[in-house]
C-alpha cells in the first residue's frame, strides 16, 4: 500500500476569520499552478485540510513543488482508508514496514479531529501501537525522540496514515494580499523582495528595464531566469519588460551627470506606475535597502517617490546585506544574480552621485525635457513573458509512492 495522495495543514490561514474561505481558494489556486505540469492531480478543499489527491502522478516531484507553496504550513504523504479499525490497522503495519529497518525506534501520534470516533487519542495510540509490537520483532518504542513517527489522523469523512512531516513555506497564498508590481534587476535583491512579497500574501508582476545595444540578450535572459524562480514560488509569473535606451540616452543628454541616477530612478518609477495602473495593481516593490547604495539613501528615496503616490513596498529596508545574501543562496537566486552580465541599473552609473539630491533641483532640470512621449512610447512598445517554473530535479524521494 502506497501514499495517494498528500494531506496539506494550514498555518496562518487558521487564524482567518469570515475571508477564510478566500484564503484557502487562493491557496488551490496556487497549488493548481504550481502542479500545472502534472494533469491527473485533483486538489480538494475543507475549512480544516486540503488534499492533493495524486491519481498516478509522481509523488516524489508534487512533494518537491509543494514545499515552495506559500500558505502551507507543513503536509504530509498519507494513505486513506476508512474507520474501520482493521482496516486501519492493516494499513499502518503495510506503511510501517515498508519504511522500517532493524534498530529503529517508533510512536505512534493519533488526531482525533473527529470528536465523535468511540475511541479516544490515547486508545488509539495503544490500538496502533500494539499492532505494530506485536507484528514486528525487536522493536523498541521511543515516544520523545523515535526514528519512525506513525500518523493516524481521523477525520469526519475518512482516516490518513503517514509517517512523514515536511515543512511548507508558511506566509500567506499568492494573491491573498492584493496584487503588486516589482521593480526587477538582474542584482541580488529584487528577487529576494519579490519572494518576501510573495510570501506575504502578494500577487505580484514583475517590470524590468532593458537597454540594448548598452545591455545584452544574456542580461536579459538572467532576469527572465531570475523570474522563472519566483514563479516556483507563486504557480506562474508575469515579466514586463520595458525598453529603456532611448530614455537613458535622453537623461545622459539633458540632466547634469551627478542627478542622471536620480532622475533615471524617477522614470522608472514613472513607467512602473504606468504599468501598474494598466494591470490594475495596487502598490510597487523595489529591493530597496537603507543606504545600500547613493539612490537609496532616505534623501534619494524622498527625492525619488515624489513621482507617485502609489505605496512604494520595501521589504529589504531595513536588512543587512549578509542576511539578503542568505535569502539569496537559500531561494537559489543568488547564483543567476552574480552572472557577470550587468543591466541598465549599473552600466550608466555616474562617477560622482549625489547621495543627498535635492528635489527642487531635479525637478527644475527635468523641466527642460518633455519625458511623457518617451514614457508612453516605452509603455507601449513592452515585451511581455508569461512564466511557468521548470519541473525540479529530484532524487528518489522514498519508495512509497
Amino acid at each position: 500500500m502506497n501514499y495517494d495522495r498528500i494531506l496539506i495543514r494550514y498555518g496562518e490561514l487558521s487564524t482567518k476569520g469570515r475571508n477564510r474561505s478566500k484564503f484557502i481558494e487562493k491557496l488551490a489556486n496556487s497549488i493548481r499552478g504550481t502542479l500545472h505540469e502534472f494533469p491527473k492531480v485533483a486538489i480538494k478543499s475543507t475549512r480544516d485540510r486540503t488534499y492533493v489527491i495524486l491519481n498516478g502522478e509522481d509523488g516524489r516531484q508534487i512533494v518537491e513543488r509543494l514545499k515552495a507553496v506559500f500558505g502551507i504550513q507543513s503536509f504530509s504523504p498519507v494513505i486513506k482508508t476508512s474507520k474501520e479499525i482493521e482496516e486501519m490497522k492493516a494499513a499502518v503495519l503495510q506503511l510501517f514496514t515498508k519504511v522500517y529497518t532493524e534498530g529503529k525506534t517508533f510512536k505512534i501520534t493519533t488526531k482525533r479531529a473527529d470528536k465523535t470516533y468511540f475511541l479516544e487519542t490515547n486508545e488509539l495510540n495503544h490500538v496502533f501501537g500494539s499492532h505494530i509490537l506485536q507484528n514486528v520483532p525487536n522493536l523498541t518504542v521511543n515516544v520523545k525522540k523515535p526514528d519512525i513517527n506513525m500518523q493516524i489522523e481521523i477525520r469526519p469523512e475518512a482516516a490518513y496514515i503517514s509517517c512523514e512531516t515536511i515543512q511548507g513555506a508558511g506566509g500567506l497564498p499568492a494573491g491573498s494580499s492584493g496584487k503588486a508590481m516589482l521593480m526587477l534587476s538582474g542584482g541580488i535583491d529584487s528577487p529576494v523582495a519579490g519572494y518576501e512579497s510573495l510570501k506575504r500574501g502578494l500577487e505580484i508582476e514583475g517590470v524590468h528595464f532593458f537597454s540594448p545595444p548598452f545591455t545584452s540578450e544574456r542580461a536579459k535572459q538572467k532576469v527572465i531566469d531570475l523570474a522563472e524562480k519566483l514563479a516556483s514560488f507563486s504557480g506562474q509569473f508575469r515579466l514586463h519588460i520595458v525598453p529603456f535606451t532611448e530614455i537613458q540616452q535622453l537623461i545622459h543628454k539633458q540632466v547634469p551627470e551627478n542627478y542622471t541616477m536620480t532622475t533615471t530612478r524617477r522614470l522608472m518609477l514613472r513607467i512602473t506606475d504606468r504599468i501598474r495602473e494598466r494591470q490594475e495593481a495596487l502598490a510597487i516593490v523595489t529591493g530597496e535597502s537603507l543606504g545600500q547604495v547613493a539612490s537609496q539613501t532616505i534623501e534619494s528615496m524622498f527625492a525619488i517617490n515624489e513621482v507617485t503616490n502609489t505605496p512604494i513596498l520595501r521589504p529589504l529596508i531595513m536588512m543587512d546585506k549578509a542576511d539578503i545574501v542568505d535569502i539569496a543562496h537559500s531561494i537559489d537566486t543568488h547564483d543567476i544574480s552574480i552572472r557577470p552580465f550587468e543591466d541598465c541599473c549599473t552600466i550608466f552609473v555616474p562617477a560622482s552621485p549625489k547621495t543627498k539630491p535635492k528635489r527642487d533641483k531635479v525637478i527644475h532640470y527635468e523641466s527642460y525635457i518633455d519625458f511623457e512621449p518617451y514614457i508612453q512610447k516605452a509603455v507601449d512598445n513592452i515585451e511581455t513573458i508569461e512564466i511557468r517554473p521548470q519541473q525540479n530535479k529530484v532524487d528518489a524521494f522514498d519508495e512509497l509512492f
